[in-house]
């Protein structure tokens, strides 16, 4: 995305009360992206890789969480159409999860520590 679009986008989504930053362009980069923060820490990432699709990379402390696939003929969106996807878009839902085989059972994770054992680590006893 131009810096230009990507300013008036970010605009626009401010006035829908999205929480839409700017992105700079890695290096050897020209594309500009959006970003976009959600009260929960995440942060969606639009357009900033030079593909020609609007597409999301939703990240959480630097690791990658989640993603909005590219949406089909979303290169010759309109700003406002472009503004009505990232405002509307599914952040909850992360695609290509691993689920458990239909055979087995998710492994449960392992009982707390009693008491006397986080006594036992914290006193070297």
């Amino acid at each position: 995305m131009e810096e230009n679009r990507a300013r008036r986008v970010v605009e626009q989504l401010r006035g829908r009360n999205v929480f839409a930053h700017l992105k700079l362009p890695y290096a050897g980069l020209t594309q500009y992206g959006i970003r976009v923060v959600m009260p929960d820490g995440r942060e969606a990432v639009w357009d900033n890789d030079g593909t020609a699709g609007l597409e999301a990379q939703v990240m959480r402390d630097g690791v990658l969480v989640g993603f909005v696939p590219s949406i089909p003929g979303s290169e010759s969106f309109t700003d406002e159409q472009i503004v009505d996807a990232i405002a509307a878009a599914d952040y909850d839902q992360p695609i290509g999860r691993s689920s458990p085989s239909a055979n087995r059972r998710p492994t449960p994770p392992p009982p707390p520590p009693s008491l006397a054992q986080r006594l036992r680590t914290t006193f070297g006893g």
